[in-house]
């Protein structure tokens, strides 16, 4: 019996975070509030070192499914994680940190932007989100610079949570042109986002 009540107590929790409720949706505005992907491209070389690291990590596959709509708790779940994350870690370079550049892993007190998103996508992870809902995403900034954010898939629309802003926004309310991210069916694959552009970042071939 306790261990059906454990069973029931976790379902609860994760129908908390993601069952709609009308009052849980971020105003929105604009064309298009998800992301169009288009076929498979290369992986960045630090996220393919990575995942020589964590294999685990990155052999998951998931069934293609439509996004979930977050519930206000799990809106909560997603700033807070944002916030926390962006408050603990110092930002750094990789070539400050690790002396070279594109060493993509989990940060302890400093990180660069991926390290940032790789910390932000395991701590939601742990609270319940899916994998295939959380999306590592290269961007370009405005000024030409290669950039990392998490992608967080809903049926609300993409959102990013970002290293360099504590509030959560719709992937068209940032400032970037967003160039490819993670699949949603297998987190070691990466897709091209139709809107994109020449990449920044190191990468390998498929």
């Amino acid at each position: 019996m306790s261990s059906l009540t454990g069973v029931k107590a976790s379902f609860a929790a994760l129908c908390a975070l993601f069952i709609s409720t009308n009052t849980a949706i971020p105003a929105q505005a604009g064309a298009t509030p998800w992301m169009q992907t288009g076929a498979v491209t290369s992986q960045p070389i630090g996220h393919y070192e990575f995942c020589q690291k964590y294999r685990g990590e990155c052999s998951v596959r998931s069934k293609s499914t439509v996004a979930p709509r977050v519930t206000a708790r799990g809106w909560a779940a997603i700033r807070q994680v944002n916030a926390s994350v962006n408050r603990q870690i110092a930002p750094v370079t990789d070539i400050q940190l690790n002396g070279r550049d594109e060493v993509w892993s989990y940060p302890k007190a400093q990180g660069d932007c991926e390290d940032f998103a790789l910390e932000k996508r395991r701590r939601l992870m742990q609270k319940g989100f899916s994998a295939g809902n959380l999306l590592m995403t290269v961007v370009r900034k405005p000024d030409g610079e290669g950039h990392a954010v998490l992608t967080v898939r809903t049926a609300q629309g993409d959102f990013v949570l970002d290293n360099l802003d504590n509030s959560v926004r719709l992937w068209t309310h940032t400032p970037y042109r967003f160039l490819k991210r993670q699949a949603t069916n297998h987190s070691g694959r990466w897709v091209t986002i139709d809107n994109g552009g020449e990449v920044l970042v190191g990468s390998v071939g498929n």
